[in-house]
């Protein structure tokens, strides 16, 4: 963590350079710290952290954006053989720590590495610890096998990362993902940046001046804090 820069704790708001001065490519800031309270404050104006191990952050605001509304979540015919078959079971806020250590494990198309660092392993486990940051993991039978992990705020949830060692494992857990937050009142599911991978699954791109009017109303609703085991049986 940068320490020439202030910890900003989860009850501070950090006011970051506006989006709409952001680079062609959505950076919106450089430098600073994961500390808790910089981290919220970014998320509540539409910024992200990414960047790679021996970089400095980068904070973005990419235009346009990725995200799933609940209610539109796409299932496959495969898909609805999957669940039918019963193979995977889930849980939630199970074993954080793990979905972290596992999403920066995994192996990409087109990437060099990781951009899931130990800071930012730390980071959002802080936020997990503070209530804020939780995960879903998918089993089949006592091994994890797949899961995703990201934070959330009002009735939006920010996706961070997935991972998969078994086929439809991710596209399993972003499922019951959606299903479980739209049950409960969740407006929508941020998935940042776009992929194949999440528009198969029913997410769709908009404008960031769209994006953000309905963060801000997402955030008029109260925060659900704290452990998220019970959401599902």
């Amino acid at each position: 963590m940068d320490r020439s820069f202030p910890y900003i704790d989860e009850t501070e708001y950090f006011p970051f350079p506006s989006v709409e001065r952001a680079s062609p490519e959505g950076i919106v800031a450089m430098e600073g710290n994961l500390s808790p309270g910089m981290l919220l404050s970014a998320y509540k104006q539409g910024i992200f952290p990414w960047y790679s191990e021996g970089e400095p952050i980068l904070w973005w605001s990419p235009d346009p954006r990725m995200v799933l509304f609940p209610e539109k979540i796409h299932i496959s015919k495969s898909m609805r053989r999957s669940f039918k078959r019963g193979s995977f079971s889930f849980s939630m806020d199970n074993n954080f720590t793990e979905v972290v250590d596992s999403c920066g494990g995994i192996s990409r198309k087109h990437e060099d590495g990781t951009w899931i660092t130990s800071e930012m392993k730390d980071a959002y486990t802080h936020l997990h610890e503070l209530g804020y940051g939780h995960s879903l993991e998918v089993w089949e039978d006592d091994e994890l096998v797949g899961g995703l992990y990201g934070l959330s705020l009002g009735s939006v949830f920010f996706g961070e990362s997935m991972f998969s060692r078994k086929t439809n494992a991710s596209k399993a857990a972003f499922i019951i993902l959606a299903q479980t937050l739209g049950n409960i009142g969740f407006s929508m599911i941020d998935c940042q940046l776009y992929t194949p991978h999440l528009e198969s699954l029913g997410a769709v791109k908009i404008d960031r001046k769209k994006y953000l009017r309905l963060l801000n109303k997402g955030l008029k609703t109260d925060t659900r804090r704290g452990d998220w085991h019970n959401l599902i049986d």
